[in-house]
């Protein structure tokens, strides 16, 4: 019963963040399925795109198109580029120890948030 609050909480904060600022899966969802449930980070990563694969963002990117913030165009030709990036980027990943991959994906997510915070 834990665990499955445990996950409620961390899909409820990944949808919250994910239609507030645009980010829930790798940020929300990664390090808490490694820091609160043990899993390992090729298990937690594998599972955020999972999630992303049933229409869990549709009604927030609804919206967004709606108030006029989404250019179709845009978002086919991205769309396109990261069918192929993700295909390569999972292989990448799963060809790297666990430790590795998780140092790369901290030290991208750090670099991140101090533009964010300190950037113009």
């Amino acid at each position: 019963m834990q665990t499955l609050i445990l996950l409620l909480l961390v899909g409820l904060a990944a949808g919250v963040l994910s239609g507030f600022v645009g980010v829930g899966g790798g940020i929300i969802m990664v390090p808490a399925l490694v820091l609160l449930l043990g899993y390992t980070q090729h298990q937690a990563q594998g599972t955020s795109l999972a999630v992303l694969m049933f229409p869990v963002v549709f009604l927030a990117a609804r919206n967004y198109y709606r108030a006029g913030a989404i250019d179709p165009k845009v978002v086919l030709v991205i769309a396109l580029a990261f069918v192929v990036g993700g295909y390569l980027g999972s292989k990448w990943s799963l060809a790297l120890p666990t430790l590795t991959v998780r140092k790369i994906f901290g030290g991208i997510t750090l670099l991140v948030a101090l533009k964010l915070i300190f950037g113009k």
